[in-house]
């Protein structure tokens, strides 16, 4: 049997797998070898995927790592890169649209998935805010702040003046902690507490601020540490 034939076996053997069984009885490597499999599609990549998850760490790593750190590894070309890029997009789509559904405020948990998703394992820290109307949906996700691997500067009287351009009625707050620990730090404790004053005082609530790391994430809301002055 010829070395091309023992690929295709191996790999239509390995499709049947993925078809059929629950998706956590297969290992991430086989995942992405199955993925690799179409972008290059006349060699064997099961090396290069674990190759890969051994560089990135997880399949996640791998399929939100930027194309131009995946083409550091050898073998992994443009077009690889690309079709990576675009699963890890279509899943932030699919995330995105359900946050985007109705009120958030029956939704908390399509939040955390959406933002572990988007900037659980980004290597500088972000600030994000959805903002939002009266009944609680969205009116705009957008990103306020991009800073540095331990610090991005949050600025409540900016963060208010945003929500009100947007004629916006309340606001949630998230960002990451690249370090991978998800507690809050003084600095942010404070600069909360202070956005909680100011949108307080002109009748905007600030729902929660969410801080996501690659494993785990801290809620001020569900801790009880957003105080309305009284």
């Amino acid at each position: 049997m010829t070395q091309s034939n023992l690929l295709a076996g191996h790999r239509a053997r390995l499709r049947q797998r993925i078809a059929s069984q629950p998706f956590d009885t297969l290992a991430d490597y086989e995942i992405l070898e199955c993925l690799l499999g179409y972008a290059i599609p006349r060699k064997d990549v099961k090396l290069l995927a674990k190759q890969l998850i051994a560089e990135f760490g997880s399949l996640g790593q791998v399929l939100s790592a930027p194309p131009h750190a995946l083409q550091h590894v050898k073998g992994v070309k443009e077009n690889t890169a690309a079709l990576l890029k675009a699963i890890s997009y279509a899943n932030l789509h699919i995330l995105k649209r359900e946050v985007m559904r109705g009120s958030v405020l029956d939704s908390w948990d399509k939040i955390i998935d959406y933002y572990f998703a988007r900037m659980g394992r980004d290597r500088i820290e972000s600030l994000h805010a959805l903002f939002l109307n009266a009944r609680a949906c969205v009116i705009k996700d957008e990103v306020l702040q991009e800073g540095t691997t331990n610090f991005t500067p949050i600025y409540p009287r900016e963060i208010l003046q945003r929500t009100i351009d947007l004629g916006a009625q309340g606001i949630i707050l998230i960002h990451n902690h690249p370090s991978g620990n998800a507690n809050p730090s003084k600095e942010d404790i404070r600069m909360t507490q202070n956005l909680v004053r100011v949108c307080h005082d002109v009748g905007i609530i600030l729902h929660d601020h969410i801080i996501i790391s690659q494993d785990n994430f801290f809620s001020f809301k569900r801790m009880g540490l957003l105080h309305e002055p009284t």
